[in-house]
């Protein structure tokens, strides 16, 4: 196969050097049983490649599975991929194959393969290395002859080195890597992907086509595309049905352009920009300021020391920490911190403090481990162990806290 007809029998658009070495290495690939991994942003057509390398292979006349490993429950995905036994769970009224036993003899194109628990990760392995696979609730070896073809748009490196991704899996499914390029670095096919969704939308909606000046070219170009393929689809849709001047210039097509940093592009109309902060962020945040807030009550407490001011009256005391509003942390306040720095003692006040150089100051953890699980308890206490009642209380989903619990051991 060539690289102008792979483009034309699976609809591919485009001129770029990335996306046509992309093409020129799935096609040399297809006749071997090399595992390939697809790497790309979310939206880039990563799901064309698996096709083609399937239907240019030897496996062509054999089944072809699609499997989104991020769409599928944490609970269930060892027996959607390998099957399971009649009884071995429950609900499991009779033995089922999985996908790698249905797919035998053909390919099987694991999508989102980073989403895989890492038990999965195990059992995916020992098929790449041996062929050979157990259902659940049997000890019975099943073997199979799959093609695996992966693709992830999560960057697999950083995830093995935060634990979520073996390294010895990585390395077995990237035999043959493969990049999908994002739109922003391909912009001359940006306009032809353009003018194809438009002439798609015509003749489904039977209207005349979109037709773009200058200015609008610019513009379409020169914006980030973060959804990448899928976003521009969905854009021009809208503005087919939306626009009743099909002629559209660079200002009304800025009006369908979500404000993204690195655009490039002017302010069209005015939007209230809402400050995004993720959950690490604002903890790291909130824990440094924690900090530098302790940090400065020692060292006023220290310079009170050296000048022999230990004058601290009971009601100045119970001032020294106050709630920050609307959460449980504490901070010094204020003006307790500007009474101490003018508080003059007497000198029977110091007599207990000989020992305070000597005295081991002990500092609150700031691991955001240390503080998640922290957290995990303190909800599932709160709930008497109801997963799905803490899972709503943190404010993450019953899968991301069933996997934290079992990475915490938590009992």
């Amino acid at each position: 196969m060539e690289i102008q007809s792979v483009k034309q029998r699976f609809g591919v658009i485009g001129n770029s050097p990335l996306l046509n070495r992309a093409i020129d290495i799935a096609i040399q690939v297809a006749p071997t049983d090399l595992t390939v991994l697809i790497s790309g942003e979310s939206g880039t057509g990563k799901e064309v490649f698996p096709k083609v390398i399937h239907q240019a292979s030897s496996r062509k006349h054999g089944h072809y599975i699609a499997v989104n490993c991020g769409a599928i429950p944490e609970g269930t995905i060892d027996s959607e991929l390998f099957g399971h036994e009649k009884g071995s769970f429950t609900g499991a009224h009779e033995a089922r194959k999985g996908y790698f036993e249905v797919a035998d003899g053909g390919t099987i194109f694991l999508d989102e393969v980073a989403e895989l628990p890492l038990s999965t990760q195990v059992r995916l392995l020992r098929v790449l290395e041996t062929g050979e696979f157990f259902k659940v609730g049997s000890s019975k070896v099943v073997k199979t002859n799959v093609r695996v073809v992966a693709a992830s748009n999560v960057d697999i490196p950083k995830a093995i080195e935060k634990g979520k991704f073996r390294q010895d899996l990585f390395y077995r499914l990237n035999s043959v890597p493969i990049y999908v390029p994002p739109l922003r670095e391909r912009k001359d096919d940006i306009h032809l992907l353009f003018r194809k969704f438009s002439s798609d939308f015509a003749e489904k909606y039977r209207m005349p086509p979109l037709q773009l000046t200058d200015d609008a070219i610019r513009v379409l170009n020169n914006y980030y595309w973060p959804g990448n393929i899928r976003q521009l689809k969905n854009i021009t849709e809208q503005i087919s049905i939306i626009e009743q001047e099909k002629l559209i210039d660079g200002i009304t097509l800025g009006r369908y352009l979500p404000a993204t940093p690195g655009t490039g592009l002017p302010v069209l109309y005015n939007k209230q920009e809402e400050e995004s902060i993720s959950e690490r962020e604002l903890l790291y945040k909130v824990l440094f300021d924690m900090k530098r807030d302790m940090t400065e009550l020692k060292k006023i407490v220290l310079d009170i020391i050296d000048r022999g001011d230990t004058h601290l009256d009971l009601e100045q005391t119970k001032a020294l920490l106050v709630k920050e509003p609307g959460t449980d942390l504490m901070k010094p306040d204020q003006s307790f911190i500007d009474k101490l720095k003018i508080t003059q003692p007497t000198p029977h006040d110091l007599e207990d403090i000989d020992d305070y150089d000597s005295s081991e100051v002990i500092e609150e953890s700031l691991s955001l481990t240390d503080k998640e699980h922290e957290m995990i308890s303190k909800a599932l206490e709160k709930h008497r162990g109801k997963r799905k009642n803490a899972a709503q209380e943190l404010g993450i989903s019953e899968r991301t806290l069933y996997r934290k619990i079992k990475e915490y051991k938590i009992k």
